[in-house]
């Protein structure tokens, strides 16, 4: 495995914040989540799945989340201390791990803070998480929000991460459609990285509609192929169908196996051996399908990662 392309470790401050967080949601927090997890564990996991680097996402976006209301008086500097645990993340080790800060683009504090980070040698881009955020992509004002963060990102030289499913039942074609029209011109030529390859992580018709969606729009205008993947963290699971499956995989075929990236959202796939090594080869793909995937490795990757060796 070159690179996981999704994976979250927690800050010590979103550790705190954590159980109000979690009591905001029916069934609480996915205990794999909510425990608290180092950076030492996550590079234990790398080393023993052979995964050679990392795009470690700031879950700062918690703090901002649109479930706590009230916002806590202190959202600000806890998103901001997540942030900052990243970055030192990355920069402590620099041939294994890349940052990605994050904000909830609705927030007055989401342009400024992405600023502080202008230059930084070891952020490498900007996670968005839109059910979190609370975002409505049917909502313009929503829409012209995130759009600024996009055009923002892209002046600072940062690829994009963004979990782009929302709360609405019927999410599917309709929001990526949007987003395609509306959000994705303004990144220019930054990496936009579709999370969850356009869903919130299991399979369903939501996620396969967007994809679908994505597909279409891919092959009107081929040279989306350029900035435009999708990671492809937990999107299956052991209650997805055959059906869906076999769906999916014609998604990923009319797109181009080039665009999808391989990725966990470790936590929430505890064990990166099994991970790739039992759940991922459930999806029907052919080996030398499977071969090129997980060689796969974004633009976005800096140098140092693509010529360090395996853990």
């Amino acid at each position: 495995m070159a690179v996981d392309h999704h994976l979250h470790v927690h800050s010590p401050a979103i550790v705190g914040f954590l159980p109000r967080f979690c009591k905001t949601l029916p069934d609480g927090c996915d205990p794999e989540f909510a425990n608290r997890k180092t950076v030492d564990d996550l590079l234990a996991q790398m080393d023993a799945a052979g995964v050679r680097g990392g795009a470690l996402l700031s879950t700062g976006y918690l703090a901002e989340s649109a479930f706590v209301d009230p916002a806590d008086p202190a959202h600000a500097a806890i998103l901001h201390d997540a942030n900052v645990f990243t970055e030192q993340a990355a920069r402590t080790h620099p041939d294994r791990l890349m940052a990605f800060v994050s904000v909830n683009p609705l927030t007055p504090t989401a342009l400024p803070e992405l600023a502080r980070w202008k230059g930084d040698p070891f952020v490498t881009g900007v996670k968005l998480h839109l059910t979190n955020s609370g975002v409505d992509l049917r909502n313009p004002e929503h829409v012209r929000k995130l759009a600024a963060v996009f055009r923002a990102a892209a002046a600072d030289r940062f690829a994009i991460v963004i979990h782009m499913r929302g709360e609405r039942a019927d999410y599917g074609a309709q929001d990526a459609r949007i987003f395609l029209r509306d959000v994705l011109p303004a990144a220019g030529n930054a990496t936009v990285q579709i999370a969850h390859a356009g869903g919130w992580g299991g399979l369903d018709a939501g996620t396969l509609g967007a994809l679908g969606a994505f597909a279409d729009a891919i092959r009107a205008k081929p040279a989306l192929r350029r900035t435009l993947y999708f990671d492809l963290a937990g999107v299956w699971d052991k209650d997805s169908s055959p059906a869906d499956m076999a769906q999916l995989v014609l998604l990923i075929r009319r797109i181009g196996l080039r665009q999808f990236l391989p990725a966990s959202d470790w936590p929430f796939a505890p064990d990166l051996t099994a991970y790739y090594g039992k759940d991922y080869p459930r999806l029907p793909l052919t080996g030398a399908e499977w071969s090129t995937i997980r060689g796969n490795v974004a633009p976005y990757v800096p140098a140092r990662i693509r010529r360090s060796p395996a853990g």
